[in-house]
């Protein structure tokens, strides 16, 4: 039997239809992160959750070093000598130079420790050197150029925290303090089932009524971009006792479960019923479109997200509510929100709707050259080819009438898919 650390507590929501921050809030009070950690190299930790900080031990840079390639000199010395200094040296990257003498210069290369006695770095671009003689202007700045020891990084400085999601920066920050193996959190297993006798798989022929399954491969896509491992129930007959049986299989070997359709009131929907048989139901209704048929519960211990079945539906209340709540799971600390952008409307929005509203949108240039967000021209949550169209979505507030040049709110995909 697996751990259970995200057995939801009960929350009181009197049944009534919730605002998206209010039912984001809810998902990621109710769940902590998942217990289990891994010790990985560097180069297999790209997306991962950092389950110990990162602390180093030593100073970055380790020494004073040439921020560029040039001339290593003691300051005094460029009046004394009257900018004339004889180059004793030559020190490249990788190389210790030796003290320098009175009246010399050392020639430098870019990362190279400044030699004892140097104060200051002048790069090769201002000097003129010939026959083991440089001329320096007298102008130059005391100290420039120069990259002091620990600028960077102290050692015993925490340099990335716990609950990270890594990217390439984090693995090179790591790789900066000598560190080459980072303890991160083991992967979220998310249990995936798509309701409907009308579903048929790719590749299968279609029997009169059915259509392809292509929520099941939204929701498997989205959930690897989010670094999930799949387990995947497959396709659920509309009955009652099938969706129970699938619900505690995904129970007994997920940390969540997530499913498409049947989550509204009508005969052939099950989810509902087959959540309260196993467990109890948090909320079933948020107050936005597309997408207000949106179900959080848990399933004997597991939390549950039932999606709406119409594809647009689905993949909206899949990034604004299983991505917060997968990565809240995963262990990422901190904001969990995408923060729109604010750009100019490229469309008139005269009839708005009492909800809060997410529009496929995609960012185009306007006659100005200028950034404009446009609309997919269809409402319709059943057109998925306008998801595959956008680029993000433009979020648009109950009763909000917009005209064209007005600044709207726009989500991209890149930081939703991230």
């Amino acid at each position: 039997m697996m751990d259970r650390p995200n057995d939801c507590a009960p929350v009181a929501t009197g049944g009534k239809t919730l605002t998206k921050d209010q039912a984001v809030a809810i998902l990621t009070a109710r769940v902590s992160p998942i217990a289990g950690t891994e010790t990985l190299p560097l180069e297999a930790a790209l997306g991962r959750v950092l389950a110990e900080p990162v602390v180093s031990t030593l100073d970055v840079p380790g020494w004073d070093n040439s921020a560029m390639d040039g001339y290593a000199i003691r300051h005094a010395d460029l009046s004394a000598h009257d900018g004339c200094l004889a180059v004793a040296q030559r020190i490249p990257a990788g190389a210790v130079g030796k003290p320098l003498a009175p009246g010399t210069a050392a020639r430098i290369f870019t990362g190279a420790p400044v030699p004892e006695g140097a104060d200051t770095v002048v790069e090769q671009e201002v000097c003129e050197a010939s026959d083991g003689q440089v001329r320096i202007p007298l102008e130059i700045k005391a100290g420039a150029n120069i990259r002091r020891a620990g600028e960077d990084i102290r050692a015993g400085a925490e340099v990335i925290a716990s609950g990270t999601r890594l990217t390439p920066a984090h693995l090179g920050l790591a790789a900066s303090v000598g560190v080459a193996r980072l303890v991160v959190h083991r992967r979220l297993r998310v249990a995936l089932l798509s309701s409907g006798d009308e579903l048929a798989l790719p590749g299968e022929p279609l029997k009169p009524g059915q259509i392809y399954n292509s929520n099941r491969f939204v929701l498997m896509g989205l959930l690897q971009t989010w670094g999930c491992e799949v387990v995947d129930l497959g396709i659920v007959a509309d009955d009652l006792e099938s969706t129970v049986a699938a619900m505690a299989r995904g129970a007994r070997e997920a940390d969540l479960i997530i499913a498409s359709g049947g989550v509204s009131v009508g005969e052939e929907d099950h989810l509902k019923p087959a959540v309260e048989r196993l467990g109890r139901i948090e909320f079933h209704q948020v107050k936005i479109r597309p997408g207000k048929p949106l179900v959080f519960g848990e399933v004997q211990g597991r939390p549950l997200l039932g999606c709406p079945g119409n594809p647009v539906s689905l993949f909206v209340t899949a990034v604004l509510f299983a991505r917060p709540l997968i990565l809240r799971m995963q262990g990422v600390a901190g904001e969990l929100e995408v923060r729109p952008l604010r750009i100019r409307a490229g469309f008139d929005w005269p009839r708005p709707d009492r909800r809060l509203e997410f529009q496929r949108a995609r960012l185009e240039r306007g006659a100005d050259g200028e950034l404009e967000v446009a609309v997919y021209p269809s409402r319709s949550s059943a057109v998925l080819s306008s998801v595959a169209w956008a680029d993000g979505l433009v979020q648009l507030q109950p009763g909000q009438v917009i005209a064209r040049g007005d600044p709207v709110e726009f989500l991209p995909f890149a930081e939703l898919f991230y």
